[in-house]
């Protein structure tokens, strides 16, 4: 049974727990750790745990931990991740990975001296439809891959801290690191060059003292092979939370993703309706299950993880040459003159 510690109670948090007590065959959520004392309480009753820790030392030491799930904000990750390597816990991290490039490449090196695994939460990849697009695209039906077009729009509005792009990345790192990773997954290539455009259109509170936040992107990519890529994402739109992805290659067309909260159609005098998803935490919880059931298979079996540390790194990235292009308003093309694991 390899002990899993979750750092970090919050939503995304709590799917992984939840998947963690009781669910995944070969393994037991062992501990739970956050800072904040009250929501560490209040999830670790939910779970029925009882290591409780309020500091990350107390997992580190813990030596029935052999794994963390790392679910905290971004600007933590570098230094939880290289500790939990050197501390020979295998880590599963949540997107975006880091920072900056160089955060990213401080981690992998961190868990390849270590010998541990490291493994990025893109759990797009591991949804039965994505996965089934894939597996599409490999046995050759649409011919080679031309252009990718993915799609996230989240319903929620902004959180404050998420308004400075210094400390958050942006929605470019928050809400679109998936479509990024749809693009590398389904095209087989890494970018080239991005261009991007963006703008504050819902969220006023932001505007005095961030006027650089945006909370609505179109992002256009070339790939390293060829091909096209296409990342439209939006905060705050309020009708429902919306993940497609579209795959054109020389023979035909794949197209992925579901808006519908149901199959149930009702028709009525006042007309057509069906319930739309309203968040990523039912839309993809089955996608969650299966990222961390692979997660704990590579760790028992010694495999290659599915999605890897380059994966996360080259996201970031993107985002950070998203983020100048918005900036500087022009293209930018995405340097690789640093290791690339």
């Amino acid at each position: 049974m390899i002990g899993v510690c979750v750092i970090g109670s919050g939503r995304a948090g709590m799917i992984h727990g939840r998947n963690f007590a009781g669910k995944l065959r070969g393994a037991r959520l062992e501990a739970l750790c956050d800072p904040n004392k009250e929501a560490l309480n209040q999830a670790a009753d939910e779970l029925g745990v009882e290591k409780r820790y309020a500091d990350l030392q107390q997992v580190l030491e813990d030596q029935a931990v052999d794994a963390v799930v790392v679910v905290t904000p971004t600007v933590f990750h570098r230094d939880i991740v290289i500790k939990a390597a050197q501390a020979g816990k295998h880590i599963l991290c949540e997107k975006p990975m880091a920072m900056n490039e160089q955060e990213c490449l401080d981690m992998i090196e961190a868990c390849e001296e270590n010998q541990v695994k490291l493994q990025i939460g893109f759990m797009r990849r591991f949804d039965e439809s994505f996965r089934y697009a894939k597996k599409r695209i490999e046995s050759g039906e649409i011919g080679e891959v031309v252009l990718v077009k993915s799609l996230t729009h989240g319903p929620s509005i902004p959180q404050p801290w998420m308004y400075d792009i210094k400390k958050s990345n942006g929605p470019l790192a928050e809400v679109s690191s998936h479509d990024i990773d749809a693009l590398h997954w389904y095209s087989g290539s890494y970018l080239s060059e991005v261009y991007a455009v963006a703008g504050n259109y819902r969220s006023p509170d932001a505007v005095q003292e961030y006027p650089d936040f945006y909370d609505n992107v179109i992002m256009t990519a070339r790939c390293l092979n060829g091909s096209q890529g296409l990342v439209d994402g939006a905060q705050g739109v309020l009708y429902g939370y919306d993940s497609r992805v579209e795959i054109l290659g020389t023979k035909g067309i794949i197209h992925v993703g579901r808006s519908n909260q149901h199959s149930v159609v009702s028709v009525t005098q006042e007309g057509i309706s069906t319930p739309f998803v309203s968040s990523w935490r039912t839309l993809f919880l089955d996608a969650y299950y299966e990222e961390d059931r692979c997660f704990i298979d590579a760790v028992v079996n010694d495999t290659p993880v599915e999605v890897t540390g380059l994966d996360g790194l080259e996201a970031v990235r993107v985002v950070n040459a998203g983020n100048r292009s918005i900036t500087e308003r022009c293209p930018v093309r995405i340097e690789r003159e640093r290791r690339t694991v």
